[in-house]
């Protein structure tokens, strides 16, 4: 091992017998930016591509103006599903009255109405399976799964529903160059080639 790897080694947080808790997300020095807490164990993100960037740009100003008053959106903020799970979808909406100040770090999933998750090549798993099966469970309403399709590499959006009874989400639509969706408010933004193109 070169002294390089070796301190960067060192310098790595030893987990805890029991694995990490959301405290430690929000109290451990030196985290890289965007760590998430999944099942205890803390997940670093990979440099993210222009397509993951540019969509959650495209979304986040699409929502923002077709929000009422009552809903804010939120990029890549911390959600507390629960102890040991600490995700952060690449897109949220939330409660206004949970939009605390500028210091605020995380959310509580009760305020959480919709998570929106944009595939990346590090994450597909997380981002196709573990996320959307906790989110459900811990009754966040929406959930978004947008993937890169086709040639010319344009945005796909797969929304999905919660069912309250068995508490997983049920597919309700595929978009490919428009949203318009009633839930959880009145939504119309374009999601075409051509939008990501002028962003």
């Amino acid at each position: 091992m070169t002294a390089e790897r070796a301190e960067t080694a060192s310098r790595w947080p030893t987990p805890p017998q029991d694995g990490y808790t959301v405290d430690d997300l929000f109290t451990l020095p030196e985290l890289p930016p965007h760590t998430e807490l999944i099942d205890g164990s803390l997940v670093f993100v990979s440099p993210q591509r222009d397509f993951h960037a540019t969509v959650i740009d495209l979304l986040v100003t699409g929502l923002r103006r077709t929000a009422p008053p009552e809903f804010k959106v939120r990029r890549e903020m911390t959600v507390i599903l629960d102890s040991r799970n600490g995700p952060e979808p690449d897109v949220c909406v939330v409660r206004a009255s949970a939009v605390t100040g500028p210091r605020l770090t995380r959310f509580q999933v009760a305020d959480v109405l919709l998570a929106a998750e944009v595939v990346s090549p590090d994450s597909e798993s997380r981002d196709r399976d573990t996320k959307p099966r906790k989110y459900a469970a811990a009754g966040i309403p929406h959930f978004w799964l947008v993937e890169m399709a086709g040639v010319d590499e344009h945005p796909v959006v797969r929304v999905y529903e919660l069912d309250p009874l068995s508490k997983t989400y049920v597919l309700t639509g595929i978009h490919h160059t428009a949203l318009k969706l009633p839930v959880p408010f009145d939504i119309d933004v374009d999601i075409s080639q051509e939008a990501m193109q002028n962003l």
